[in-house]
């Protein structure tokens, strides 16, 4: 018999969510940044495993900040926590307890695995010390899963094994070939998007965005026209840099991402766009594809 269900991945911003979601598909399409709250949007990503279907749920890292923006993406978080069938607490091992205690204030009882990585950094004995942390919240989880990273194959088999115990039986609620529920222009919206924290520093990351206008798919090669917004007028220059240098670098990067996943030749064409305050703007943020209502 089949089972299908939702798993959503939850943690602080910077956690490697969305590295553990790549690792598990073998395939790089969420957002991946050292920079904290790369991930803006929940993201729905498909994996089999034997004769189970699992639909990840990438999400934005729990935080309390106000901003309109940080609003949404607080909001995509807790809505993945409502929507899924069990959620996967992801925690490095070296983190203390508080952001736990924050997501189960949070999670309203939602049942959950606890994942803790990067055990490899503590001994034997720090991480009987950090399970007997978590030991008085034994009731409010399922499991608990020390790993030491996200390449081995015995940590990914583990936590897949975990998380079929917890999904419904039910018929496969997509086409086994689909592996994202993301469209075309999202997938590549977010490849831009990590470029741009590659080659941009401070604070111009964060306040910038990607809109995919148009897309021509021919029969050996995507043709890609997107605009990169940004809040004020001297943030271009500084993207853009001196003889164009930057941009190039930027648009280089993010079509070898784009030609990895297409397996197609891309001709990317960037534009970037001033839209003035559009993170404090409802408009403008639902122009850009963030509804927050």
């Amino acid at each position: 018999m089949t089972k299908a269900g939702f798993v959503a991945i939850i943690g602080r911003p910077n956690a490697g969510k969305s590295t553990l979601l790549n690792v598990l598909i073998n395939e790089q399409i969420a957002l991946v940044s050292h920079k904290i709250n790369a991930t803006r949007k929940r993201m729905n990503i498909i994996v089999m495993h034997n004769n189970a279907q699992i639909i990840f749920i990438d999400t934005p890292g729990i935080h309390n900040r106000q901003k309109l923006l940080n609003q949404f993406m607080l909001k995509e978080s807790l809505k993945a926590i409502d929507d899924c069938d069990i959620a996967i607490f992801l925690s490095p091992s070296t983190d203390n307890l508080s952001y736990y205690e924050d997501f189960l204030a949070l999670s309203k009882g939602k049942k959950h695995i606890v994942l803790l990585s990067k055990a490899d950094l503590l001994s034997k004995d720090e991480i009987l010390v950090k399970l007997s942390e978590y030991e008085k919240y034994k009731n409010s989880y399922e499991a608990i899963i020390p790993i030491s990273s996200f390449k081995g194959i015995k940590d990914i088999s583990i936590i897949f094994d975990e998380i079929v115990k917890y999904i419904p039986h039910s018929p496969y609620l997509y086409d086994v070939d689909i592996i994202s529920t993301q469209n075309l222009k999202e997938i590549y919206k977010e490849k831009i998007r990590e470029s741009l924290f590659k080659f941009v520093n401070k604070e111009i990351p964060y306040q910038s965005d990607v809109i995919v206008k148009k897309i021509d798919e021919l029969e050996d090669l995507d043709r890609v026209f997107a605009q990169i917004i940004v809040e004020k007028e001297s943030q271009k220059p500084i993207l853009i840099g001196k003889d164009a240098a930057n941009i190039k670098n930027i648009g280089i990067f993010a079509r070898k991402k784009i030609e990895q996943f297409s397996n197609k030749k891309v001709f990317l064409k960037l534009d970037v766009v001033v839209k003035k305050g559009w993170s404090k703007d409802k408009k403008l943020l639902k122009e850009i594809g963030y509804e927050l209502d």
